[in-house]
């Protein structure tokens, strides 16, 4: 039998042919991974790599032709609720790409990113490196009718999502200052000009009282009484005016609890809520903290208040 066996000669096996593009995967994709990058435009690129369960690389040739990123809106339906950003492959690697264009209207909120491969049931992306670079220095946004503004980020499952937000117009807060019971805040104001008869207003949230009003002076500390971009100049950008305002905090004093600042840009338009948006930090609450200021009242008592960023990166002042 040993002898039969030693003088078979071996049967030549056929190395695998390689798959073509389109053709089902050989082997199942387990789990994604996300790159982001984003644009000074307000775009979003995604670089998408793919693993087995052993957590080996799929060539992207396996995936299918009809393979997306699928972005949902947490906690909403509809019809504008799920984006789908078809997956392309690049000439060489094993990467697909999609695109979320700086001109594509997003609601604001938080939306879940999924891959999407056809009659499989949707995987959850996993983060990978953010590039905000772009964010971070400040993006150019184009004149739409709207200003987007989107920041990939880690769930707390770990998981990958994209923080959006959609304003127009926009009150951006930038610098502010504490002293001698005046808040003075520095911003710029993007969509439409401000009137002489602009004004920010801190509303109580939870009184049904008026609201205490300031003048808003137009210009910032770096460009005092000027545009600090053109207004629907040739470039695209949207009109963005700086302004300066101070708010006495103990005006503030005849409600306890919140008060959320808003900026009226004339007194015949709408208010516009005050935020931090325009950059690459993800969640203000967290990274920007001020100090209380004591406030004394008309009795002499002494209350705390301190301005803060919501949840949203709106901008609020708390009277204890």
């Amino acid at each position: 039998m040993i002898q039969e066996h030693l003088g078979t000669p071996p049967r030549a096996v056929p190395a695998p042919a390689p798959h073509p593009a389109g053709a089902p995967a050989t082997r199942r994709i387990d789990h994604a991974r996300a790159d982001c990058t984003a644009d000074s435009r307000g775009g979003l690129a995604f670089a998408v790599r793919l693993f087995d369960e052993t957590a080996a690389d799929v060539p992207a040739h396996e995936a299918p032709e009809s393979a997306a990123v699928l972005l949902r809106l947490r906690q909403q339906h509809g019809p504008d609720a799920t984006v789908r950003l078809p997956l392309a492959r690049a000439e060489a690697g094993e990467t697909l790409h999609a695109t979320l264009a700086g001109t594509a209207l997003l609601r604001e909120g938080r939306w879940d990113a999924h891959l999407d491969l056809g009659d499989e049931e949707l995987l959850r992306l996993l983060p990978g490196m953010n590039d905000l670079r772009s964010l971070a220095a400040g993006a150019a946004f184009p004149a739409h009718a709207w200003l987007g503004v989107r920041i990939p980020y880690t769930t707390k499952h770990g998981n990958l999502s994209v923080r959006a937000w959609l304003r127009r117009p926009h009150a951006e807060a930038g610098a502010l200052h504490l002293a001698d019971g005046v808040m003075e805040l520095h911003g710029t104001f993007h969509g439409v000009r401000l009137d002489t008869t602009a004004h920010l207003e801190a509303r109580p949230r939870d009184a049904a009282a008026a609201p205490v009003r300031v003048p808003v002076r137009p210009g910032t500390e770096e460009h005092p009484g000027q545009a600090t971009a053109p207004d629907d100049g040739p470039d695209g950008r949207h009109p963005v005016r700086g302004f300066t305002t101070e708010l006495p905090l103990d005006a503030l004093l005849s409600f306890g609890g919140v008060w959320d600042l808003w900026l009226r840009p004339a007194e015949d338009e709408e208010p516009v809520r005050v935020a931090r948006i325009l950059d690459d930090v993800l969640n203000k609450k967290r990274v920007f903290s001020y100090p209380a200021q004591q406030v004394t009242d008309g009795d002499g008592t002494a209350h705390p208040v301190r301005p803060y960023y919501t949840v949203n990166n709106n901008l609020s002042v708390e009277v204890g």
